[in-house]
């Protein structure tokens, strides 16, 4: 707090008499048949018309206007990141309708599990979901899950998240992707970057700065952070360490390299569990790089080829409190390398994309068991060194004709763990009006089983070798629409059946070992709707729902999941800006998990320039978390805090 007032007063005595500049958004949307004034009121929608503004790699796996990817499409800037003053992907990802966050104590820096329209139930598991950052595949090949935590929000250009399967283009992705895109290198001689600082509550500290500019020819980006927290509630404390580079080297006026590597190093304390007998703890560390080759073959053909090693760690310590001892000790060891070459052909109403995908995954693993476990029959070390090769080869081609744009795609995966899958898909989208949009898309989508549940088993879970994929027939249909120049609505309708999903049973009736098996399938059905206006004396209203119903065959039951996100937002343009956003999701939990989500959580951001020069600006911003002391949790062991405030400063150049 006092580095805020320092820096505040510093400016006013500095810059008494310096004007206030505050920089538009890039990727919006001009009408020239409106009026200045109504240009830069629709501006504000981002309703994503102009082609030439705003393109999505994620459907294809290469760029092209979001007015052409038929599939239900979500985008979050790196500016909308700023402006909700997050500090974790999951947090972004909360204010996305149709993405359901589960957050494992939504403390600083928590673990979170990652739904996209499912329920949070192990028949809708998060294993679903494929994250990546810069092309790397960001889940755990022993458990199919990914941790955000560990991903630095600052580092981010935008996120691109698929609601629905994405197999055609990514394979195992049954339930969606969450496309993470970085920054780009800078590409002028004067560094530009950022300098943030921020501290709450609690000890909650969250400092970050990057730099990006141009040495010679060379682009370059590099981005350091730290994070530290005591623990808002329950023990569960938090620190990460990260850092992250990128460059971008001309070879030639049609050929480019990309190098990128990064760092992180996530510690945290989970709480303590079963009436508070059990602590755990977790450390773990995530290190990747890649090198990106572009060129331009001729003028209607293009090539990529890209390479990528990612290691990853994690440790989870769980012991007795009093007396203190072990209980169990996880640690698994995870290196992957793998590849992508991808030629791109555009002529006239087309653009295809061929490609190829190779992989080599493998992860070693260390168990310990206390003497508590030992007594029932758990072997005081287990170790194991399961892996999996896949390769795939993909295509795809967008062909536009008059209004309609017209998306066939195929891909072909083989792994060793469960063979081969085709995925198929067809996509449409027709300009209704000038400014509607319709969209359809049917898609075939599978999820591979995670190495636990095949090759290694865990505590008290048995491996079974025989498991085929999870599969997926999917439909969607939507509209996109500025219904006046002061609203934009979209609406979609999905129906997801599954086929193969995996259910967990005893072994034996007095066996507490389970096995994982392919029982029967389910149906995901349900419904989105997002609106958002156009300022009104610097003020806009935004809104959300999403509604998900799960239909399973496996006997386990019906479950009815719901969102909603509400904001209003006021922003000057100028010097300041306000923010307040409230979520609510209804999980349908039994009763046995003691779940609390009775009311809507509501946080508040705030943001004020305080100076500015040629050069420089520097904002100081606080935020309100939670400010109603609300409880939100899907399980008693993971209780939400109570509100907590937190203030700092940015200073850009």
């Amino acid at each position: 707090m006092r580095v805020v007032l320092t820096v505040m007063l510093a400016c006013v005595l500095l810059f008494p008499n310096t004007a206030t500049v505050f920089a538009s958004d890039n990727g919006t949307i001009a009408f020239s048949s409106r009026s200045e004034k109504s240009q830069e009121t629709i501006q504000e929608l981002l309703l994503f018309w102009d082609e030439k503004e705003l393109y999505v790699q994620s459907p294809t796996r290469h760029e092209k206007p979001i007015s052409q990817a038929a599939e239900n499409i979500t985008v979050v800037t790196a500016k909308e990141i700023e402006d909700m003053n997050a500090h974790a992907v999951a947090e972004v990802l909360n204010r996305v309708t149709g993405v359901f966050v589960d957050f494992q104590g939504q403390n600083f820096g928590s673990s979170s599990l990652l739904h996209i329209q499912s329920p949070n139930h192990p028949s809708s598991p998060e294993r679903h979901v494929l994250v990546m950052l810069d092309g790397v595949v960001w889940n755990f090949i022993n458990s199919g899950t990914a941790e955000t935590n560990s991903i630095p929000v600052r580092i981010i250009k935008r996120i691109e998240v698929i609601k629905g399967p994405a197999s055609s283009s990514w394979g195992s992705s049954l339930g969606g992707v969450i496309n993470i895109i970085t920054k780009d290198a800078g590409d002028t001689k004067r560094p530009a970057g950022v300098l943030s600082a921020s501290y709450g509550e609690r000890n909650v500290q969250d400092y970050s700065a990057e730099i990006a500019g141009k040495a010679g020819t060379v682009g370059y980006y590099v981005s350091a952070g730290r994070q530290d927290s005591g623990a808002l509630q329950y023990y569960r404390t938090y620190e990460r360490s990260n850092v992250y580079a990128k460059i971008a080297v001309p070879l030639s006026d049609t050929v480019k390299l990309g190098l990128t590597t990064g760092y992180s190093e996530p510690r945290m304390d989970f709480g303590r569990f079963y009436s508070g007998a059990l602590a755990s703890s977790g450390a773990a560390y995530t290190f990747f790089t890649t090198a990106t080759l572009d060129a331009l073959l001729n003028k209607d053909l293009s090539f990529n080829a890209s390479l990528h090693t990612f290691k990853q760690k994690f440790d989870q310590a769980n012991d007795f409190i009093n007396p203190s001892s072990l209980y169990q000790n996880n640690v698994v060891d995870e290196d992957t390398l793998g590849g992508t070459g991808k030629l791109v052909w555009t002529h006239g109403a087309h653009t295809a994309v061929l490609g190829v995908d190779i992989s080599h995954g493998k992860s070693d693993m260390e168990r310990d068991a206390g003497p508590f476990l030992q007594a029932r029959g758990v072997a005081p070390v287990t170790l194991l060194s399961p892996s999996i090769d896949k390769w795939a080869l993909f295509a795809n081609d967008t062909i536009t004709l008059g209004g309609f744009s017209i998306t066939p795609g195929v891909r072909f995966d083989h792994n060793n763990i469960t063979g081969s899958f085709t995925s198929p898909s067809l996509g449409v989208t027709y300009k209704l009006f000038e400014h509607t949009i319709i969209r359809a898309s049917v898609a075939r989508g599978f999820t591979i089983p995670p190495l636990t549940y095949t090759s290694s088993g865990g505590l008290f879970l048995a491996p079974n070798p025989s498991l085929k994929s999870e599969t997926v027939w999917s439909y969607q249909a939507g509209i996109e629409t500025a219904i006046t120049e002061y609203l934009w609505f979209k609406a979609t309708a999905f129906r997801h059946d599954l086929k193969d999903s995996l259910n967990a049973e005893r072994i034996s009736p007095i066996s507490p070992t389970r096995m994982f098996f392919n029982e029967g399938g389910m149906r995901r059905q349900g419904m989105e709707f997002e609106a958002e206006t156009a300022p009104l004396h610097n003020v806009s209203f935004n809104a959300g729902y999403a509604f998900v119903r799960t239909d399973s065959a496996q006997g386990i039951g019906n479950f009815d999941t719901y969102e909603y996100n509400l904001g209003m937002k006021y922003d000057d343009k100028k010097s300041f800006m306000a923010d307040l956003f409230g979520h609510y999701v209804w999980w349908d939990q039994p009763a046995a998990s003691a779940a609390e989500y009775g009311s809507f959580l509501w946080d508040l951001n705030l943001r004020k320039k305080v100076c500015a020069t040629e050069a420089t600006s520097t904002e100081v911003f606080f935020t309100a978390h939670n400010i109603f002391n609300a409880a939100q949790y899907s399980n008693d062991s993971y209780i939400n805090p109570s509100r907590w405030l937190e203030a700092g400063f940015r200073l850009k150049f």
